[in-house]
Parts: structure tokens; C-alpha cells; sequence
């Protein structure tokens, strides 16, 4: 399955999450330690999203090819810098379709969104929850992938108000009520908080004076590395962090 991760803190260019560390994201899309669930490379795309001083919503970066095989990104990255950032290597579901619109991360206005894992049943066991969707939600979904219409569900929350804690962990409840079995780790940001959940899949949180990563598989040796336990919900900016069981925190 794929990988991604969020970060938020003192701007820094980005090629210190996609290339500098010695597991960094170009790393993790071709020698992931921990593909549970499926998977041994991700291969199948990648995006980052970033948010430039002053600007009104984050700019995104998304191909279709492997991370590694673009000769344009190495040079971005080391000349573009972020405080606020989400990045994701796709490791495609087999029979969904693999573009640049397939891949993570999906965004409108000021928000980021990632998902690493499956819809099982995929798509007979959601299509109640996509019907209750606005008909042009649908219409205009970026691919016909469960992260696609994961990330109409969290919007639709989204835009009706909800914090980004709520959101995700509704959609999370949701779709695990629908679909027993789904692995659902979700990862949203809007620039200035991060919440991400944990079902079925590993993920991991740096946290240094100032500023917290938010990774799926830890960048480096770190000790201060701590691992999120399945079945929680973290939320962070950029110097405070929270993460509560599902049960603690009832599912908002």
C-alpha cells in the first residue's frame, strides 16, 4: 500500500522528507519496510502539496510515474521551500487505474488529503455512501479509486464545517461500518493542523521544539521516532500533539 506523511513547523525545503534522509519518501516508493496488507513497491505515482508564504491554498506536484524516474523533482524540491507539507507514494490497488489524477495528494481550497490502505469489498460494499454524495461530487471525482472517494467523503464534511479531526474519523467510522475489513489510514492537513488515523496500517510521529512530522514509516534512526498504535486518531500543529484511542475519542 502506499506511503505518505505530513509536516508542519519552520520552513525547509522539500527535498528534506522526499530525498535527504536515509529513508526518506524517494527511498520508501522503492524499499518500503512495511507494506502489510499488500504491496512491495510504490510505484504507481506520487504527489506533494505545499503551502507558499501567503498563499490562500497549498500548490500540488502530482505524476503518475514512479517518484524516482522524474528529472524534474530532485531540483524543486531543493529550491522550494515549506512550512506546511503533504506528500504520498501510491502503491496502486489492483484494477484501479494509475494517473497523475489517481494520486495523492487530493486537495481543495486551503485542505490536503492522503489515504494509505483499501475500501474492501471495493466498490459494491460503499455504494450507499456514495449515493448519499452530491451527484456532482461524483461526477467530478479525480479517478474511480477508494482514496478518490474517501476524499469526497471527508470534504463533504469538510465543507459542511467540521474540524479535521471530525471529518477524518467520521469518514473512518463510516466506511468501517460499511466495510469491515478496510484498512484506513488517512492523512488531512488545511496548513496549519494535521490529523491522520490509523487502521490497519503502521504510522509514525517526530516531534521536535517548533515542529511535528507525521510519517508513515519513520525518515531516519531517530529515537524520538514514536509509532501511532492502530485504531487512533492524532492531531497536531506544529506544537502540540494529541492522539486518543477510537473509543476515547468517540468517533469526532
Amino acid at each position: 500500500m502506499c506511503r505518505h506523511l505530513a509536516y508542519l513547523g519552520p520552513p525547509a525545503p522539500l527535498s528534506t522528507w522526499l530525498f535527504d534522509p536515509p529513508h526518506s519518501l524517494a527511498r520508501q516508493s522503492w524499499a518500503p519496510r512495511d507494506m502489510r496488507g499488500g504491496g512491495t513497491i510504490n510505484a504507481d505515482g506520487f504527489g506533494v502539496g505545499w503551502y507558499p508564504p501567503g498563499a490562500s491554498a497549498p500548490v500540488r506536484y502530482r505524476r503518475g510515474d514512479p517518484l524516482w524516474s522524474d528529472p524534474s523533482l530532485p531540483a524543486l524540491a531543493a529550491t522550494t521551500s515549506a512550512g506546511a507539507v503533504l506528500a504520498a507514494v501510491r502503491s496502486a490497488t489492483v484494477g484501479m487505474p494509475v494517473t497523475e489524477h489517481a494520486a495523492a495528494p487530493f486537495g481543495e481550497g486551503p485542505w490536503l488529503f492522503s489515504h494509505n490502505g483499501v475500501v474492501a469489498g471495493w466498490p459494491d460494499s460503499v455504494t450507499a455512501l456514495a449515493a448519499a454524495l452530491p451527484t456532482r461530487d461524483l461526477l467530478t471525482l479525480d479517478a474511480p479509486t477508494d482514496a478518490a472517494l474517501l476524499w469526497a467523503l471527508v470534504r463533504a464534511r469538510l465543507r459542511a464545517g467540521a474540524p479535521l479531526a471530525k471529518a477524518a474519523a467520521e469518514t473512518v467510522a463510516e466506511v468501517v461500518d460499511a466495510a469491515p475489513g478496510s484498512r484506513l489510514n488517512l492523512l488531512l492537513t488545511d496548513g496549519v493542523r494535521v490529523a491522520a488515523t490509523t487502521r490497519g496500517h503502521a504510522l509514525s510521529v517526530l516531534t521536535r521544539p517548533g515542529s511535528v512530522l507525521v510519517s508513515s514509516e519513520p525518515l531516519d534512526d531517530n529515537p524520538a521516532w514514536r509509532a501511532v498504535p492502530d485504531g487512533h486518531l492524532l492531531v497536531a500543529t506544529a506544537s502540540t500533539l494529541d492522539i486518543t484511542s477510537w473509543g476515547d475519542h468517540d468517533r469526532a
